[in-house]
Formats: structure tokens, C-alpha cells, sequence
């Protein structure tokens, strides 16, 4: 079985957001892919397992198994086309627990089609706030996470949350997205992602977010796509467009950090 380490939302190596991927040979139990995602660290860890006319795909924190990733679903993509695995004109199917997810290359950058992910607006979390040290503008929620508004990208680079409390505000939800305009004009907006209850303080570059921030902010800039960024300390940049009826097509450069072999077997 065959691992690779990925940065994925950057044309450069050590930015982005770094994920593993892991190619198996058969099928393995969530146990054994939960201790090894434990055991390589990264916020994600990607597990491909041929499926037909595409490939079984599952994601897993340090702590727990995901229904959406975007950064390591792109870094599967990258590997699957430069290792030759499949081949580099194939568009790519992936079955997951957010359902059929859909790879292509459009021009230099990869694309991913994802189901949208929009937040319905919610009377403000007190408490999730002030763990993360905002007064936000606006508040929301979807399935997966809290999303804040908050004035300026200088607020938001600023934050400094307190972590445990976010963990504990965030309940049963995954994380907290933060947002705000861009203030370079190379952007249309900025945000950070913070999960520490999923064993993430803080996410580099988060795409499956952008499934949310996606709908969020072309109701307020009314247009279709978008230049983002993630201000985190590493650093990312990803496209984003809606499409039709309940889709977001997200996209992005990985590079390669480096190649290996599994010493132990996950497959059963």
C-alpha cells in the first residue's frame, strides 16, 4: 500500500494544507484507518480503495472520521493522476458519505464537485463567540458547522479563540468558520476554520467550508465565483463557483511532499 504526503491549495511546497492519502489494496476496518490517521498526525488523512469505475473514499482527523473534506479529496485526485493510478484525462468519481463526488482538471487547477453546503441564519452563539473573541455581524448554521461574520480581514486575522471553549461551544457541530471581505483586491473574501473538538485547532485551508462560504457570500456580492483565501499561518487559495441547483465546484494546485510504502497492512 502506497502513502503520500500532499499540500494541497498551493502551487508551493509546506503551504497549503497538508493531507495524507493512502492507496489500499482491500478493504479496511474504520479502526485500523482511525489509528493510523492517529499515527501520521495530519489534519486529514485520505483512504482510496478502487470501486468499480472509481474509488471508495473515506477521510479521517487524528480523532474521528469526517463526511466532507475538501483539501484531501483534491490531494486523492492529485495522486490518483501523478502516480498514474488512473489515467491524467480520466475525470474522477468518488463514493463518500456526502455521496458521489466528482474530480476534473480545469486548466491549471483542479476541480472538485461538491454538494453546497449553505447556513441558514440562527440567533447568535454567545458562546461559541466569545471562545473565539468576535462580535460577529451575522450568524449562522448548516449540518456541519457554525459560520460568523465578522467586520475586516484585520479582525479576523487577529483572533486568538480559546480553544477548549470553542471545543465546548461547538457541541455536536464540527467546527466554526469565521469570514470577512478581502481587503486585497486578489480576493473576494478571507476566513479561518477552527475544529479543536475534531482535533483541529485551526485547519489551513479548509474546502469543504467553501461549500458554505460558497452560497454565503454570493447572496451578499451577488456573482457566481470567487477568488478565496485562508488565513491561516500556513496559507492556501482556492476558487470558488456555484453551479447548478445544489452544487459548488471548488478549485485548486497540490504538490507532492514526499512518497512511500506501508511497513503494516490496514487491509483485512
Amino acid at each position: 500500500m502506497r502513502f503520500s504526503l500532499v499540500d494541497s491549495f498551493t502551487r508551493v511546497p509546506y503551504a497549503g494544507n497538508p493531507a495524507g492519502v493512502c492507496l489500499l489494496d482491500g478493504e479496511a476496518s474504520a479502526g485500523a484507518m482511525q489509528a493510523f490517521a492517529r499515527e501520521v498526525g495530519y489534519s486529514e488523512t485520505a483512504f482510496l480503495l478502487p470501486r468499480g469505475d472509481g474509488y471508495g473514499l473515506r477521510w479521517f482527523t487524528p480523532t474521528v472520521e469526517v463526511d466532507l473534506c475538501g483539501h484531501a479529496t483534491l490531494a486523492s485526485a492529485h495522486v490518483l493522476w501523478e502516480s498514474g493510478a488512473a489515467p491524467a484525462d480520466r475525470e474522477l468519481r468518488f463514493e463518500t458519505r456526502s455521496g458521489a463526488l466528482v474530480a476534473r482538471r480545469r486548466g491549471k487547477e483542479i476541480e472538485l464537485d461538491f454538494p453546497a453546503e449553505p447556513a441558514a441564519r440562527t440567533p447568535p452563539d454567545l458562546a461559541l463567540a466569545s471562545a473565539l473573541g468576535i462580535e460577529p455581524l451575522w450568524t449562522g448554521k448548516n449540518r456541519l458547522d457554525s459560520l460568523f461574520l465578522v467586520s475586516s480581514e484585520e479582525e479576523l486575522r487577529a483572533l486568538r479563540p480559546d480553544f477548549p471553549a470553542v471545543a465546548a461551544a461547538c457541541g455536536t457541530g464540527r467546527g466554526a468558520i469565521v469570514t470577512a471581505p478581502s481587503d486585497s483586491p486578489e480576493f473576494d473574501f478571507v476566513s479561518r476554520y477552527f475544529a479543536p473538538a475534531a482535533g483541529i485547532d485551526e485547519d489551513p485551508v479548509t474546502g469543504s467550508t467553501h461549500c458554505c462560504l460558497g452560497p454565503f457570500w454570493a447572496e451578499r456580492l451577488k456573482k457566481m465565483e470567487f477568488r478565496a483565501s485562508q488565513a491561516s499561518a500556513r496559507g492556501g487559495s482556492l476558487s470558488v463557483r456555484l453551479g447548478e441547483g445544489d452544487r459548488v465546484f471548488l478549485g485548486g494546485s497540490a504538490v507532492t511532499v514526499f512518497r512511500g510504502d506501508l511497513a503494516v497492512r490496514l487491509s483485512e
